[in-house]
Order: C-alpha cells, then sequence, then structure tokens
C-alpha cells in the first residue's frame, strides 16, 4: 500500500523578548539580509536541535526511543555492552570497535572519535547489542583475534540494521554519510531559518558583577566584573514542512506517520533555543501557528514579510499575522491553491477596521491548538473524505 504523500506546512508568528538564543562565532545574535534590511536571524540548525531536545523534554517519545548524534560511536557501544553483562571494559571496547568497523567511519583527532557526528536511533544499537550477545559463544573464545571477531560481526549485517526502522527524530532530520552512503537518510522535515518580520538592530547589555566577599577594609571599589552581551527582540516568522511519503518510508511502522507528524508540529512549535536563557529567559509560545496539508508541494510563507513589516505603536505581531493572511489569500487567487486543510490557533488582532475577520476568512476560526493537532492527524491518516 503506497503512503498518500501529503507536505504538511507549518506556519509559525513568535515574538522574542530581548534575547539571543542563537548566537555566531562573536557571540552576535545570528543575522540576515533580507529584503533590502537587516533581520534577526535563528538558524534551522538551532530550532531543528530544539526540536529534537523537545520530543523528550515535553514528553512525548522517550529517551531510549529516540536518536543520538555523536562523535563517541565506539564509547557509546561499549556503554551498552557493559549494561547487557560484559565484564571488562577492554572487552566491550573490542566488541564496540567490531560493531561499528561496517560503518566505515573515518577515524578522528582523538583516538576514542570518529571524523564526525554520526546521528542513529538508540533502538538500533540496541538491536544490534542484542544479537552480538546472542553470538556470545562464538566470540569469547576469539575476543583477542580482530579477523575473527570481524568475521563472527560481518553475519549481522550492520550497515542494514543501522540503514531501516529509524527512530522519529532520525527520520524525520535525516542522516548524510559520505563513507557509507547505502546508510544515508532522507529527511522528511525541512526548516527553514526562522527570520524576524521586521527590521531589527543588535544592542548592546552592559553589566557589572559584584564580589560578594570583599576584604573589611573597604579599599576594594568599583565591579568584580564587567562586560557586554549583545542582544536583539524581534517578532519571527519560522516555517517548517513535512512529507508524510518520506516520513512513512523512514519510521519502522508505517502506521505511526500521522502521530510523528502531530509529535513533531508539537515540539516544533513549543521547543525553544537555549542560548543565554539564563541571562533573558526568553520562553515565549507562538502568537499564531498555522498549518496547511498540502498535496502539490511545500509553500514558505516568508515573502509576505519581503517588505519589511512596520508598525511601533500597534507592534509587529499583530500586522505580522494580518500580512501572513493577506499574502496567504493573495497565493490562492494567483495561484489556485486548494489545501486539504487550513487549521491555526492565532492571537486577536484590533478589529476597527475588520482586521478579525480578515484573519477568519483566510486561516479560519482560531482553535485551540490540541483541536489543530487533531485535525492535521485526521487530515493525513486516509479519514479524510476529500481524500
Amino acid at each position: 500500500m503506497t503512503t498518500p504523500n501529503y507536505f504538511v506546512d507549518v506556519h509559525i508568528l513568535q515574538d522574542l523578548p530581548p534575547s539571543n538564543i542563537n548566537r555566531d562565532d562573536n557571540g552576535t545574535p545570528k543575522q540576515c539580509t533580507y529584503g533590502g534590511v537587516q533581520r534577526l536571524r535563528v538558524s534551522s540548525q538551532s530550532w531543528k536541535r530544539s526540536t529534537r531536545l523537545a520530543f523528550e523534554d515535553l514528553g512525548l517519545i522517550p529517551e531510549e526511543n529516540l536518536g543520538v548524534r555523536t562523535r563517541r560511536v565506539i564509547a557509546l557501544f561499549a556503554a551498552e555492552f557493559r549494561k547487557w553483562g560484559v565484564a571488562d571494559d577492554e572487552t566491550a571496547t573490542q566488541l564496540a570497535t567490531a560493531v561499528v568497523a561496517p560503518l566505515k567511519i573515518k577515524p578522528g583527532k582523538k583516538a576514542d572519535q570518529g571524523a564526525y557526528l554520526l546521528f542513529f536511533s538508540r533502538p538500533q544499537v540496541d538491536d544490534l547489542v542484542e544479537k552480538v550477545m546472542a553470538l556470545r559463544e562464538q566470540w569469547e573464545p576469539v575476543i583477542a583475534d580482530t579477523k575473527a571477531l570481524a568475521t563472527i560481526v560481518d553475519g549481522l549485517d550492520v550497515p542494514g540494521v543501522v540503514g531501516h526502522g529509524h527512530s522519529l527524530d532520525v527520520a524525520l532530520f535525516g542522516r548524510m554519510v559520505a563513507d557509507l552512503p547505502e546508510i544515508n537518510v532522507d529527511a522528511a522535515a525541512q526548516v527553514a531559518h526562522a527570520i524576524s518580520t521586521h527590521a531589527t538592530q543588535n544592542q548592546f547589555d552592559y553589566f557589572t558583577a559584584v564580589d560578594d566577599f570583599q576584604n573589611d577594609s573597604g579599599s576594594e571599589t568599583g565591579s568584580g566584573m564587567i562586560g557586554t552581551i549583545e542582544f536583539n527582540s524581534a517578532t519571527m516568522y519560522r516555517f517548517a514542512t513535512v512529507s508524510t511519503r518520506q516520513l512513512s518510508e523512514n519510521l519502522n511502522d508505517p502506521s505511526t506517520t500521522p502521530q510523528g507528524v502531530v509529535d513533531f508540529i508539537k515540539a516544533f512549535a513549543l521547543s525553544m533555543p537555549t542560548g543565554h536563557q539564563t541571562s533573558y529567559a526568553a520562553h515565549t509560545r507562538p502568537a499564531a501557528v498555522v498549518v496547511s496539508v498540502r498535496k502539490d508541494q511545500p509553500v514558505n510563507l516568508v515573502s509576505a514579510f519581503e517588505k519589511p513589516v512596520w508598525s511601533p505603536r500597534q507592534g509587529m505581531v499583530e500586522e505580522s499575522e494580518l500580512r501572513l493572511a493577506r499574502f496567504m489569500q493573495e497565493e490562492v487567487t494567483r495561484w489556485g491553491d486548494s489545501p486539504i486543510l487550513v487549521a491555526a490557533c492565532y492571537a486577536p488582532v484590533n478589529d476597527l477596521n475588520g482586521e478579525q475577520k480578515t484573519l477568519a476568512d483566510v486561516f479560519g476560526p482560531s482553535l485551540s491548538f490540541a483541536d489543530i493537532l487533531d485535525a492535521v492527524k485526521v487530515a493525513i491518516s486516509g479519514d479524510n473524505p476529500d481524500d
């Protein structure tokens, strides 16, 4: 049975107060030029990692069913072998080295690390370790013989195990291994760099820290430490899309695809990168979440903000919501779009000129976030009457 290929587009508007959640090598909030002006930017890599962490943090998926990304693959396998009853570190490391060898990972600068991060599923690690432990009577007598041990492990088809039945995060975000392309995973999700809907300019926070343990003479004056941190604030447009067919192909159980999409939307919408959060506590939630289920192609609506929003007295969120709705309506008119579903939750806007009706005409009524997730799940589960 072929899984229908839906594209689930997620559009989010979210205000960030003074913060620096994603910085460059100089500690500066990341930026870009778009529409001829400077914008605040949060990289897709940053928000993808936050989404991966949110699967566990939000209680959506337990850690043991998620992926792990690491250079220390041998150490990871060795630790699992110890959990399965291998008595000493040396034997565990020998077994781990034999298991990892078929993946052809080039050595890194440090002896215990590979040349790059490898992203794979914890259930796959458990599966391989269990298979090796089932052959204990074969490898125990030859544990010191590298070639004999490699021959035993070769029969387990390590690349085959690592190349199929991925956890949700690996299935969504994919994997690229240049040395062994047969275990590459085409990502089911694409995430755009988040950018501000308006022009922004970085600011500097000059701070001082007092030394609480000074001598009694009173001769010490001034601060124990001074410095500056760059920060910014903005209303951000965030976009991601998921291909249900690709996700189904990547998962161990394709029937879990609708729930996987729902978990992704929830984790993506509620996650937040962690840069300088101790200093700024920028834990906001989206002002608007608009989900569109399409059959034709993903559509990023960032062009709504190519001309930067400017609404200094009303704030940027309301005008950004209206700009997004108007542009979405224009796209429908120009291209004849007919999404299977558009579901949204959004903050109310000033209704002096009937702006609230504009949002309702394009996005539909403002639903609860839970109702959006339910509607998406029905739309991509094959229960949709228009399918």
